[in-house]
């Protein structure tokens, strides 16, 4: 059967679907099941025609859905006081916003499992620090509306009342989350403000992070014509590696010098450098540039009251190497594996329009299951895998490892309970593909299982390519990282970014299916473990600095690995 179709505006089930309502004996008894029946029939009208032939896959997932849907309608609702439901995480959230304007905020954590990694009570500390900071110098204020005045003046000046860092989105998705909780990250360890610049294709695809204020750019900011004008096509005289205003160009032109004490213009004098900064640290040839994370350098670019940050990269790993920002990081990670699953969690939250996606497939398909398992598949450009050839890595990592059950040829499951209870596991697939949806389904709906459960399979969309430059696209990619982190495993794609997220967000070590190298399609191991769920770096700055050996980080930093999927990547763990 084809797959669950994406969640669109306006989608209504075929006429055909109101045929299949039975007949009811006596005006009570409708009243009765018309209330029972109406989140189904709602389901119907949501999700189409497809999303009836799965839920009928097995009765046992229609009678779930009825039986938990009183809980799953309650869970839209904010909790009430003593509840459970820990709204703030642990104090990473702000309780000062209106939740009618991101629902998500305060409602996400309620499909999460419990994190693994306690919250640092110095990272809240910091958290409302920053945002305190954000209130004074955040857009519309008189210290930003200074800071706008000096950079158009056309030099950095003194130090300033506030410092900037100006984040450009690239790439897709899973790139873009990682680069800008990497650029908050950054933004916290040096005291600057972090200003997003927010293409069409996001716009509201996040929610403000920060109370009383905004993060995004404003429209009238002064060197906004030189931005995308979406993802994909610069302006000619766009922010690439080779401008004039990079900060390794200014190095190699003689515009900045650094000195053994960090000085930059030469003397030294914050006032004599250039009105801003433009930091590249976009992955070339798996290699960042190097000047991007020595010492010495970082003492200059400190000096710029405004900097322009471009990245693709998870450079946050990057971060942890340099030894001027080392106790600031352990106090606020003392657990050096969960700085993406705090930050996105803090950070990150999907704007109204994705989070009805979210609520509206997880409480039609995924809720009434006893597990859920996610399966993302993604495909890279540079390691194309043949359908085949990915289809059976994929059972082969489910099955080794208990993820899946075998099948039988048997009418009848084997192992089904004299109770006839039987476990229901629901399976996520997220693919830009269809095929690999449509062949498990296939297999589950076909055979019965040896085990005795019932397992159900579906895919919230199947775009067929990656369309960063469309909103509506983004808002369903984003719905399902975040339903994919509400699953109790997950397999994840090497090398996937998206799947990075992911995992890292839900505070799980995925399994990951591992890139096959170039001499074959079918790789030793299906899926390895990773050692953290934190996302890699898969382009490691170089650390020459003024050293004439460019050292391997493994070999002395007790908290870093290369990652299972890009031997020449780096990634944090315990």
């Amino acid at each position: 059967m084809a797959s669950v179709r994406a969640i669109e505006e306006g989608e209504r089930a075929p006429p055909e679907a109101g045929k299949r309502r039975g007949r009811l004996a006596s005006p009570g008894i409708i009243t009765v099941v018309f209330v029972l029946a109406l989140p189904p029939l709602l389901l119907f009208f949501l999700f189409s025609d497809q999303a009836a032939s799965s839920l009928t896959a097995g009765s046992l997932v229609w009678q779930r859905v009825k039986e938990q849907w009183s809980n799953i309608a309650s869970s839209s609702f904010p909790e009430k006081s003593g509840g459970a439901h820990d709204r703030l995480l642990g104090g990473l959230l702000s309780p000062d916003f209106d939740e009618a304007t991101c629902r998500s905020r305060y409602e996400a954590s309620r499909r999460w499992k419990p994190s693994p990694f306690p919250i640092s009570p110095y990272l809240a500390e910091r958290l409302r620090q920053y945002e305190a900071n954000h209130r004074r110098c955040g857009p519309g204020t008189p210290h930003y509306r200074a800071a706008v005045a000096q950079l158009m003046s056309g030099r950095n000046g003194d130090r300033g009342e506030c410092k900037y860092v100006v984040w450009l989105p690239i790439q897709g998705l899973g790139n873009r989350m990682l680069s800008v909780v990497s650029t908050f990250l950054y933004a916290l360890l040096t005291g600057r403000v972090l200003l997003v610049h927010e293409p069409a294709e996001m716009e509201g695809l996040f929610c403000e992070p920060f109370p009383a204020t905004s993060w995004r750019l404003p429209a009238d900011f002064p060197l906004i014509d030189r931005f995308f004008a979406g993802s994909i096509f610069p302006y000619r005289d766009g922010f690439l590696v080779d401008s004039k205003e990079s900060y390794v160009n200014m190095l190699e032109s003689n515009v900045l010098r650094y000195d053994d004490n960090g000085g930059g213009g030469g003397d030294g004098d914050a006032s004599a450098l250039p009105p801003f900064v433009y930091f590249h640290l976009e992955q070339v040839q798996l290699r960042l540039q190097n000047h991007t994370f020595c010492e010495e350098d970082h003492r200059v670019l400190d000096k710029f009251n405004w900097m322009v940050l471009r990245s693709d990269s998870y450079f946050a790993v990057a971060l942890f190497l340099m030894p001027m920002y080392r106790a600031e990081l352990d106090r606020m990670f003392p657990a050096k594996g969960s700085v993406f699953h705090h930050l996105g969690r803090y950070l990150l939250h999907p704007g109204n329009r994705s989070w009805g996606i979210i609520e509206r497939f997880y409480g039609g398909y995924l809720a009434g299951a006893d597990e859920r398992l996610g399966i993302q598949v993604r495909i890279s450009p540079f390691m194309s895998v043949p359908f085949e050839a990915m289809y059976e890595q994929i059972l082969r990592c489910t099955r080794e490892h208990g993820l899946l059950p075998q099948v039988t040829d048997a009418s009848e499951p084997a192992g089904r309970p004299a109770s006839g209870a039987a476990k229901v596991k629901a399976v996520l697939v997220v693919s830009l593909m269809p095929e690999y949806h449509d062949k498990l389904h296939s297999v589950y709906y076909t055979n019965a299982t040896a085990t005795g459960e019932v397992v159900t399979v579906y895919q919230p969309s199947h775009d067929q390519s990656q369309h960063t430059e469309a909103r509506a696209h983004n808002e369903r990619a984003l719905a399902e990282i975040f339903l994919l982190s509400y699953c109790d495993a997950v397999v994840t794609s090497g090398w996937s970014t998206f799947g990075y997220a992911a995992h890292a967000l839900a505070g799980l070590r995925p399994w990951l299916l591992m890139p096959p190298d170039g001499s074959k399609t079918r790789t030793d191991a299906a899926c390895v473990r990773p050692a953290s769920v934190e996302p890699c770096l898969h382009s490691p700055p170089s650390l020459v600095c003024r050293a004439e050996q460019d050292d391997d980080p493994v070999a002395h930093v007790p908290f870093l690995r290369h990652c299972e999927d890009a031997e020449l990547g780096l990634k944090l763990f315990d």
